[in-house]
């Protein structure tokens, strides 16, 4: 008996993680893209080395702003501190957990019911984003710099 509970146990502790990391992984993109479309699309960046070719010239260019390196580096910094705005929503039917947007961008009223909002999901949700964002930086900016589509498949269902 002892056996069989742990062993219980610990599918519902995977599925929690699993669950958890999965979400956090959502919220993180669903951020990102958000901050991303807030950005003025004629703000850009110069890009490219600011050194003097021997004919005068310099290799600069510029790129819109919000899908640049800098630009995204520093949404990766700060974007974890959005998953304070996040609430755990379980199913009824799967007991699968997922994580919704309690405050909404636009400040429209949005439904809450069965929605679960307190430290340790929050904590817990920021630190499964922290993870996810340090360990696949690099991916994240990849997709996100050429306007990948489905990021959010191709990254967490796929990648992480």
């Amino acid at each position: 008996l002892a056996v069989a509970l742990a062993s219980l146990l610990t599918t519902a502790g995977a599925r929690r993680s699993q669950d958890l990391h999965c979400g956090a992984c959502r919220a993180l993109v669903d951020e990102l893209e958000w901050e991303i479309a807030q950005v003025d699309p004629r703000k850009t960046i110069q890009m490219g080395s600011f050194r003097i070719n021997p004919d005068g010239s310099q290799s600069v260019v510029e790129v819109p702003y919000a899908r640049s390196e800098a630009h995204l580096t520093e949404l990766l910094e700060r974007v974890c501190e959005k998953m304070k705005e996040y609430g755990e929503k379980v199913d009824p039917s799967t007991h699968r957990k997922s994580y919704v947007r309690v405050i909404s961008h636009d400040g429209t009223k949005m439904d809450l019911s069965g929605v679960k909002f307190d430290g340790d999901v929050t904590s817990s949700l920021k630190f499964a984003c922290e993870s996810i964002a340090e360990e696949y930086e690099d991916e994240l900016i990849e997709f996100l710099s050429h306007e990948a589509e489905n990021v959010k498949d191709r990254l967490c269902s796929k990648r992480t």
